[in-house]
């Protein structure tokens, strides 16, 4: 295609997703197909010469959408969020184009200077400690734009077990890293994601699930105490994953206790990977308590900030921890301005994807008071409408109620001539107008 017709293409693309984002909500939000079902649809080798378009995107139609759940549509409540916007959207197709590779300041300057600054602003806005600014005074740490959270749990327990076989060495200089590597432990609840399993498979550390409590939160006295035995046991901890808003039911560890325990010689990462959003509301940030505990951090600016996936803020204490684990100085890779930050030196992988471009122009198109509303537009806000609704349409009285912040819609039975039926029947318009209020709702967030 010539750049006329490539432009064109462009345009019908747009309107494509304008159209499919608009009418998300008619779409079949879970597909009606069996595994294997594209094999029939496909030819069994690429075509020898060039298809047209027109047949190209027909059969993205037949074939891809048909087999698509729709994570984007109202009415899908599985996984997490993966929440989108434009702004997001727009800053992700500039990043394709552009196409750059950020593993080096000098690969591209602009994405890693734009990257720093970013997720400096998205420290601040969540009320972290600032020994994670790249820019401040006394700070050794700093942030990055990683793939996935759970990429970040294995890159700090990876960073804990180095500096920890680091700091016995020199202790023991003889030992081999091995044998101290086959005697460390690191801990989670039982309630944290499976990423931290998988992190201890790959670099063979043992993981200790601990017990939470009636809240199922992990408490300091459980980990002090799998600490003591263990160490009697010939073990070395080296790393505890505390959680904010568990995959599970949303519970978080208590920081303030299980900081001061790790501070004995333990790695304390923290994993907000839905929850951390949350904490852009000064009112939300009780469960932070503790957090100048941490070594490391990261959540998910693309579950609930609007921002697309792959978007995961990860901020570090001490980036040397992370440089003396991960570096590599090949000559191909040296430039002059050695001073500079190269994010390859804080990762596994060696390129990475201008990821900080799409959460620049949300933070700016949106602006932290936005964000904010955003945030606390659910729960109280949506329910307080629903009751208003209820009681507005004159079909039934209700009231509300309140379980410390939260507010509730109170359901009581004081006639004794209700029925079964009379209960169907008032349930079934609580239902009704709930579904309304949420198609309002999601149009009012579709334009913010």
């Amino acid at each position: 295609m010539h750049a006329e017709e490539y432009r064109c293409r462009g345009k019908e693309v747009v309107d494509y997703i304008t159209e499919y984002l608009t009418k998300i909500r008619e779409k079949r939000v879970y597909p009606d197909v069996q595994p294997g079902y594209m094999r029939d649809l496909l030819p069994e080798n690429a075509p020898t010469d060039a298809e047209d378009w027109e047949t190209i995107f027909q059969d993205f139609e037949t074939v891809v959408m048909p087999g698509m759940v729709h994570w984007q549509s109202p009415h899908m409540h599985a996984y997490f969020p993966a929440l989108t916007s434009w702004p997001s959207l727009l800053g992700d197709m500039l990043a394709d184009a552009i196409n750059c590779l950020g593993f080096t300041w000098a690969s591209s300057p602009a994405c890693t200077e734009l990257e720093m600054n970013v997720v400096d602003w998205l420290c601040k806005a969540l009320g972290l400690p600032s020994y994670f600014l790249h820019y401040h005074p006394e700070s050794k740490g700093g942030g990055i734009l990683q793939s996935t959270v759970s990429e970040c749990t294995l890159v700090s327990l990876l960073a804990a077990r180095n500096d920890k076989i680091l700091h016995l060495k020199e202790l023991e200089a003889d030992v081999d890293d091995s044998v101290i590597n086959s005697r460390l432990i690191a801990y989670a609840s039982d309630q944290a994601h499976s990423s931290v399993e998988k992190a201890g498979l790959i670099s063979l550390v043992k993981i200790r699930f601990l017990p939470t409590d009636e809240n199922f939160s992990l408490r300091g006295e459980t980990l002090q105490a799998a600490i003591e035995e263990d160490k009697k046991r010939g073990l070395i901890p080296v790393m505890l994953c505390a959680t904010l808003g568990t995959t599970g039911v949303c519970s978080f560890d208590s920081l303030a206790e299980v900081g001061p325990v790790c501070k004995e010689g333990l790695w304390l990462h923290v994993d907000a990977a839905y929850a951390g959003s949350a904490f852009l509301c000064p009112e939300l940030r009780g469960f932070l308590d503790g957090i100048e505990f941490a070594d490391s951090f990261v959540f998910n600016p693309s579950k609930w900030m609007m921002v697309h996936f792959d978007c995961t803020a990860f901020w570090v204490k001490d980036k040397c921890k992370l440089q003396q684990t991960f570096s590599v100085d090949p000559l191909y890779l040296r430039h002059d301005n050695s001073g500079a930050i190269d994010f390859m030196h804080w990762q596994i992988p060696l390129s990475r994807r201008f990821r900080s471009l799409k959460l620049w122009f949300v933070m700016r198109s949106f602006g932290l008071k936005n964000l904010q509303t955003h945030i606390r537009h659910g729960g109280n806000t949506l329910t307080q409408e629903l009751l208003q609704r209820l009681t507005k349409s004159g079909a039934m009285f209700l009231i509300p109620a309140a379980i410390h912040t939260k507010l509730i819609v109170r359901f009581t039975v004081t006639s004794q001539f209700t029925t079964q039926e009379d209960i169907l029947r008032d349930w079934a318009i609580i239902q009704q107008t709930a579904a309304t209020v949420l198609a309002r709702d999601s149009i009012r967030q579709m334009e913010l």
